[in-house]
């Protein structure tokens, strides 16, 4: 591998209402082969450039045009290699299509866009200058994910008929944005979240262990979204049966309102053979269910040898040693990392296939199919194809 660290850039992340800037900078920073270059992490011009510089970063800028339009000026070596953006949903496509449009990589926060429309103007931008992108569905990152994902493809289980998703979470259940919580205000106003709240804040997660630990992608749905918290202009529950690809089904559920709920989400898939069965709260352990047989378990830890080696260079920790979120996000920017340097003809390890810019798009379809089919009483409704 090069000795150089790559250089990366941000765009939000900077202000006390942005509580996920700091995972994902310690995930940038976990393997000491990157580097905070260059930073545009607040709204208002002086304050963005007042925390790059409290925050150790090279550059600091006003707005991210600025920043993208300076670095794209610089030669190959001294800018940034990749954008991470980590900004409200409304924010999301004008950074990313400018700096994919000026060649710099991004790492983009889900949901990808607001709408639909703006997720495949942004895929064609991605495909037609060929830039590595990856969308930052954090819990993909997690090892156990991973090998549920591999063992779904080598047919451990059989032929897939039903997968079951979920992600609920109680911080939601009352009106915390009348209290000012700038975390909820966004999330639950249409001009800056999108479509749907809770669907597109997390049930875009639980949708996406179906398309990546699965490998289907929904082709229908019957959506029932509801705000349960009086005034609320977006969901704060989110409900979808689909129908998958192959003819399986799949339930899609996510919540905001679920009292005691600890970011809860998991998933069950079901073949014909077996199912595997993970969740967040047991994150470390894989659970593998055989007709007539006792329960398999699988446990995270670098020396076990049933981990493949698309998976191996991801694990940091012997068995014991728990692995979670920020481990997580570190995995993710590692595929990132290890992407554009493979694309320099440097030596690395071959990335693992997280979701990129076809599984934003997905997710965005999928969210504008279930937001769809819900103002329709639940009628059927097609989900957009892509890629």
């Amino acid at each position: 591998m090069s000795q150089h660290k790559l250089k990366v850039g941000m765009v939000g992340g900077g202000g006390p209402a942005n509580f996920f800037g700091g995972p994902h900078r310690r995930g940038i920073l976990m393997d000491n082969s990157a580097e905070l270059t260059a930073g545009a992490l607040r709204s208002k011009p002086d304050e963005s450039i007042a925390s790059a510089k409290e925050l150790f970063f090279t550059r600091g800028y006003g707005d991210w045009q600025t920043l993208v339009a300076e670095e794209a000026k610089l030669p190959v070596g001294e800018r940034i290699d990749y954008l991470t953006i980590v900004t409200p949903n409304d924010a999301h496509f004008g950074p990313a299509d400018a700096a994919t449009a000026a060649g710099i990589g991004v790492l983009c926060e889900k949901p990808l866009t607001t709408t639909l429309d703006e997720a495949i103007r942004l895929h064609h931008t991605v495909v037609s200058h060929d830039i590595p992108f990856v969308v930052a569905y954090t819990y993909t990152g997690f090892p156990m994910v991973m090998l549920a994902k591999t063992f779904v493809a080598d047919g451990l289980i059989g032929e897939v008929r039903k997968v079951e998703a979920w992600y609920p979470q109680g911080w939601l259940a009352s009106n915390l944005e009348a209290d000012g919580q700038k975390q909820a205000a966004w999330r639950v106003d249409p001009a800056k979240a999108g479509a749907s709240g809770c669907g597109g804040d997390i049930g875009t997660h639980a949708y996406e262990f179906v398309r990546f630990v699965a490998g289907l992608k929904a082709i229908k749905v019957s959506g029932r979204l509801k705000a349960f918290v009086a005034g609320r202009a977006l969901d704060d529950d989110f409900t979808v049966l689909a129908q998958l690809d192959n003819g399986g089904i799949a339930t899609i559920a996510a919540s905001q309102i679920t009292i005691g709920a600890q970011n809860d989400n998991g998933f069950r898939i079901s073949g014909t053979k077996g199912t595997l069965e993970w969740n967040m709260t047991d994150h470390l352990s894989l659970k593998h269910f055989e007709g007539g047989q006792p329960v398999r378990i699988y446990r995270q830890g670098a020396e076990y040898g049933y981990f493949p080696s698309s998976i191996k260079p991801y694990l940091r920790l012997p068995s014991g040693h728990p692995e979670g979120f920020h481990e997580a996000l570190g995995n993710l920017h590692r595929t990132l990392e290890w992407t554009i340097r493979a694309k320099r003809g440097e030596t690395v390890p071959t990335p693992f296939p997280h979701p990129g810019i076809v599984d934003g798009v997905a997710g965005m379809a999928f969210i504008e199919a279930a937001v769809a089919s819900s103002h329709a009483d639940g009628a059927w409704v097609d989900v957009h194809q892509v890629g």
